[in-house]
């Protein structure tokens, strides 16, 4: 068993979730367990970033796969977690307008940007509660935010949304239990779902800064670059 701080990162082959694993493992010293879909691609990444990363095979929208990810290697391998990113999340659906939209496929971005996360924190919580400070973090979007919404990727915006929503439920059920629960926003970054914006180390910044809040650090809030944000 190791004494090092455990992060669980989903989606942590590319983009925000690598280089927020990249972070958590290289400047902050975690054993990072980096989730994909992808077992090969997940263990390319892990093997690109050293210091101890470790791939592991999860597809958040198959229950079965958060299960054997969860109790099969996170349990018997460490016994705890102290760190979840849900940061995986799929259909930035700017070719899409809401009155037209295609139902089936937004059911499939729900089933990621928001079940999945649900999925993978009900698999969590009994992990984490064995953990020191522990820590959940929830990848958003201000696509998400009710403030100012457009009309403007309506799968990926109203998936967002709700989970914001679970974000403030999971915070008020967890507090009692020290731990803190909190949405972020990266960010316009340059990954490929977002296709240009600022560089994906200033975006996984503030995933990292929520990652690592010390002991009676905020909970149930909405920020981006360690700022809060409008729900």
């Amino acid at each position: 068993m190791t004494s090092q701080r455990i992060a669980l990162v989903t989606g942590a082959n590319r983009g925000i979730g690598k280089e927020v694993s990249r972070q958590l493992a290289q400047d902050h010293g975690m054993k990072v367990l980096m989730g994909a879909r992808d077992l090969a691609k997940g263990q390319a990444a892990a093997d690109e970033i050293g210091y101890g990363a470790e791939a592991l095979q999860l597809d958040v929208s198959s229950p079965d796969s958060v299960a054997a990810a969860f109790f099969l290697m996170v349990e018997s391998a460490y016994g705890r977690l102290d760190v979840l990113v849900n940061n995986a999340g799929v259909d930035y659906d700017t070719d899409q307008q809401v009155h037209l939209a295609d139902l089936d496929r937004v059911r499939r971005a729900f089933d990621t940007n928001l079940f999945g996360p649900w999925e993978t924190t009900i698999a969590a919580v009994p992990l984490l509660k064995q953990g020191t400070d522990a820590r959940i973090v929830n990848v958003s979007s201000g696509a998400g935010s009710l403030t100012g919404m457009s009309a403007g990727t309506p799968g990926y915006g109203v998936s967002k949304a709700a989970l914001n929503a679970l974000t403030l439920k999971t915070a008020a059920a967890l507090k009692p239990q020290g731990i803190l629960v909190n949405a972020v926003c990266p960010g316009w970054v340059a990954t490929d779902m977002g296709g240009g914006g600022r560089p994906i180390s200033e975006g996984a910044r503030g995933v990292v800064w929520a990652a690592t809040l010390p002991k009676g650090g905020p909970t149930g809030g909405f920020f981006r670059d360690g700022v809060a944000i409008d729900w």
